[in-house]
Formats: structure tokens, sequence, C-alpha cells
């Protein structure tokens, strides 16, 4: 058996009650959207918590919850800690819970994203194996659906790809898996660079995908860059995207909301690049564009 504790604070007490409740002996802290806020475009290199953020401890059976919400609210104020809750939680195999949620997902014709314990039939198809983790992208969201399916369509073979925003490492691998030569994959958390690392060995393709920080990267040209990282990142890097971009080679955007498009669109045109129409999935758009030579 398991305890869960939660309470609701203040965004800039969130961080602080954390590092309190693993002081404590928590064996791990997560966040919660407290009021309903989306958080669509956190700036590059931040966590962002809600204004209204619902903190959540998970602490082992033995653990004296009552203890440990005394101690918060002396050090915190309890008029700073609101709407105390508690929770007992069953064992269970939770290393494989995830699978009631996740299953093989297909992607256009033939490109798959399979969690373990699961097997694809079809003759033809290629299979991603990947399981859910702290590092976003696993397909399941429209933005990473459409750059998929894009890669599903596209011919790769022998292509030099570069992942801009790589999180777990998804499109670079498969990339590779659809028959690019090289990818590189960015991102500025070393914890998404270390997620890909080991999906890319999961999935045998390692040899090909080159893994580093923004900063690290040489001077060089891909015939496809993808960045699905929202439209912020996306406006600020465009001239460093479009230097990526070998002439006659091509780029592939998403994280952008359906009302951002033009915009964006708007901007890689002027970068010096032929952008195609919009694709729509739910309120997300996936645009694509060939840099004129």
């Amino acid at each position: 058996m398991w305890q869960q504790l939660m309470v609701t604070v203040d965004e800039d007490l969130a961080e602080d009650v954390s590092d309190a409740l693993m002081e404590a002996g928590a064996l791990s802290v997560s966040f919660l959207d407290a009021g309903d806020q989306p958080l669509f475009e956190p700036p590059l290199g931040t966590t962002p918590v809600w204004a209204q953020t619902r903190v959540v401890g998970l602490f082992e059976e033995a653990g004296d919850m009552a203890a440990i919400r005394s101690a918060l609210g002396r050090r915190f104020g309890e008029e700073r800690l609101r709407d105390w809750s508690e929770e007992t939680l069953a064992d269970q195999a939770w290393e494989r819970a995830w699978l009631e949620h996740f299953r093989p997902m297909r992607f256009g014709s033939r490109l798959w994203v399979c969690p373990t314990g699961f097997t694809i039939e079809e003759s033809d198809a290629v299979v991603m194996l990947l399981d859910p983790g702290l590092a976003f992208g696993t397909g399941t969201h429209p933005t990473t659906a459409l750059c998929l399916e894009w890669l599903d369509a596209a011919d790769l073979r022998g292509a030099s790809v570069l992942d801009y925003g790589c999180g777990s490492g998804i499109l670079g691998i498969a990339a590779a898996l659809l028959g690019a030569a090289s990818v590189r994959a960015v991102d500025i958390d070393p914890q998404a660079l270390a997620a890909t690392a080991e999906n890319a060995a999961k999935n045998r393709v390692g040899e090909r995908i080159v893994i580093s920080l923004p900063g690290d990267l040489p001077d060089f040209e891909s015939d496809i860059v993808l960045a699905n990282i929202l439209v912020n990142p996306l406006m600020e890097l465009a001239d460093e995207l479009r230097s990526r971009v070998r002439p006659g080679g091509r780029i592939v955007l998403s994280g952008i909301l359906a009302e951002q498009a033009d915009a964006v669109a708007s901007a890689y045109a002027e970068k010096g690049f032929e952008m195609e129409p919009a694709v729509f999935s739910e309120d997300w758009v996936r645009l694509a564009g060939l840099r004129r030579t």
C-alpha cells in the first residue's frame, strides 16, 4: 500500500512545497492543474506550473501524513496551503499499468508506435518500440501525430535529418526506421537527450543518431529539419532552423495552434521557404516547406 498526499498552492510556492515533500520522504512528487488553466507556450528552458497548482506527493504506507502536513503548515503558513487531501493506493504492477491506456498506434500507411508487450503482424509495417516516459512524445498528441504522418509519406531513403526539440526522440527515430541515413537529435533538456538515447538503442538505430544540446551543434545542413516545439521558439529560431536546411531541402514545423498558422507560415516564407498549405488536427497545425535554391 502507498499513501498519496495532495495540496493546492500558488505557483510561486509549488517548487518549494515539492522540495519539502521530498525532504519529508516522498518517493515522487508531481504537479497537476488545480484551476483548468492551459499551458501552451512555456519559455525556452523553463518548467512552468499553473497559477493554482496541485502538488501531489507519493509516500510509503508507514509515512506519517499528519506530521508532514503539520510541518509544512509551520514552514509555509497554513493559509497558503489549501484543499489538503489524502488517498491510499493499493499495490499494483506500476510499470505495466500504463498499458491500459497506451496501445499500438498507426501513423500513415505503415509506421507504427508500439509499446512493450505488443506485436504488429502486418508484413510491411515499420514498427517503433516506445514506452511512455518522462520526456514528451509517444505519438498521442496531435502535433506529434502530424509529424509522424508526414514522415510516413516522405521518401527518407539516404536522407540527413535534424530533429530539433527531440523530446523522447520519436521523430528522429521514426526517420531512421523509415530509411534516413543520419539523424541529429537536439534538445535543451538533458533528460530528453537521455530518453532519446535509450529509445534509439531499443530500436537499434543508435549508430545513426547523434544526440546533442543545441549549443554543441557543428555547422551543417540537412535534407530535412523537423521542429515540433510550439510557436514562440519556432519564431525565435527561424534563422537558426533555416540555416540547418540545405537549399532544396524541406522543413516540417508543428506545435502550432490553428490561429497561429498564418503568422508562422509568413515568417518562414520570408526566410526563403515555399510553404505548403497547413494540415490540421484538432486545434493544432503542421506546416511544411521547401527551401528555395
